[in-house]
């Protein structure tokens, strides 16, 4: 008699069974070390992860596992901002390799780690597009990419890292607005490849965020429409997603062997402690699209989540919704301009943490010598 053994999927591998890449949105080198990151891969469907300083300051102040290689660093003659890159690229090249087998059985399409040029350059073109092309020439890793705000400065950066083969993760993004500037800043620069006989397969993702919006409106708004604008946004942006990769202007691209820049959905930990821990992972499932989760939501989803339904084409109700921000007296055009402006400022205050735990470590370790 024959028996057969069924295995019941968990939360994580349901959606990506669903089409949507799940990637860890922390890296440290604890998780390396002790073979955490590659636990989530192996049982939670973790295909890549995402970094920035905020991630980098947590995990060398509340840790001493980079004191010894700061201690290499030190011996070397680095210091602070090079010192802290050569240990990011150590954690990330190691991340990238555990990925590339992912990397290559999706042919580039998944099994990517994304490092942030350093936030202070958020308004500088010319030094963002030269730290981002440094960058990722020391990393070496074809599955690495380098992160790159969409801010108005940001975006002729990105145009030329793609027209330079950089793979570019579009970063702080909100509003639908933001993240056509940024797709179109993609397009030109694979189209300027294409013109130029030069292969136009530069993998890019575009990173909207989302619990920010209703973290900027909490308080504001009748309670009944508490943690309901992110979710529309991101439905209004999704809409945008599905008719640029549908356009014509687009589709002559990828004829030409360009690949679609994917949308990625950031900051989706819930901020509010009265809402659901997995509220942006239910609502935001969506074939060929990223969700970048922190640690705690995906152990979350992984212990009591469930998928919801496929995010809706059209975008399902969200200009209705929009709509009763509007009415309430939210202006969500100023406001994402005011998300964006802020967020930069929350990664240079994050680099400034970081730089100044380094410094920290490092007189300390120079008064030991």
């Amino acid at each position: 008699m024959w028996t057969f053994e069924f295995k019941t999927m968990n939360a994580p591998q349901h959606l990506h069974q669903l089409g949507q890449s799940l990637w860890l949105d922390n890296i440290t080198r604890d998780l390396l070390d002790q073979g955490t990151l590659q636990e989530y891969v192996d049982d939670l469907s973790v295909t890549g992860l995402t970094s920035n300083p905020t991630i980098f300051d947590h995990a060398i102040k509340n840790s001493t596992a980079y004191d010894f290689a700061i201690r290499e660093e030190l011996a070397k003659g680095r210091s602070g901002e090079e010192l802290f890159f050569d240990l990011a690229l150590e954690d990330l090249t190691r991340a990238a390799d555990l990925f590339r087998p992912i990397f290559i059985q999706t042919n580039g399409v998944d099994g990517w780690v994304s490092l942030e040029v350093s936030p202070l350059l958020a308004y500088d073109t010319d030094t963002t597009l030269e730290a981002a092309q440094e960058l990722h020439a020391r990393a070496d890793r074809p599955n690495l990419f380098i992160k790159i705000p969409g801010t108005k400065e940001g975006l002729p950066a990105i145009e030329e890292a793609i027209y330079a083969g950089v793979p570019v993760n579009v970063t702080l993004l909100f509003s639908r607005e933001q993240y056509i500037a940024a797709a179109e800043a993609y397009l030109r620069g694979i189209e300027r490849r294409i013109e130029d006989d030069l292969n136009p397969d530069v993998a890019s993702v575009a990173s909207v965020f989302i619990s920010r919006w209703d973290s900027a409106v909490t308080g504001k708004v009748p309670v009944e429409l508490n943690n309901q604008l992110g979710i529309a946004m991101a439905n209004r942006i999704y809409r945008t997603y599905r008719e640029l990769l549908t356009s014509s202007r687009w589709q002559r691209a990828f004829n030409a062997g360009a690949r679609p820049q994917r949308l990625l959905w950031a900051s989706t930990g819930t901020k509010d402690p009265i809402a659901s821990d997995i509220l942006y992972v239910k609502a935001l499932a969506a074939p060929f699209t990223v969700n970048t989760m922190p640690e705690a939501t995906l152990k979350a989803f992984a212990d009591h989540g469930e998928t919801g339904p496929i995010m809706p084409g059209d975008g399902g109700t969200c200009e209705q919704t929009i709509e009763k921000f509007t009415k309430a007296g939210v202006k969500v055009d100023a406001l994402a301009g005011q998300l964006q402006t802020e967020g930069a400022k929350s990664f240079v205050k994050s680099w400034n943490d970081l730089m100044a735990v380094i410094n920290f470590k490092t007189n300390a370790f120079k008064q030991l010598v």
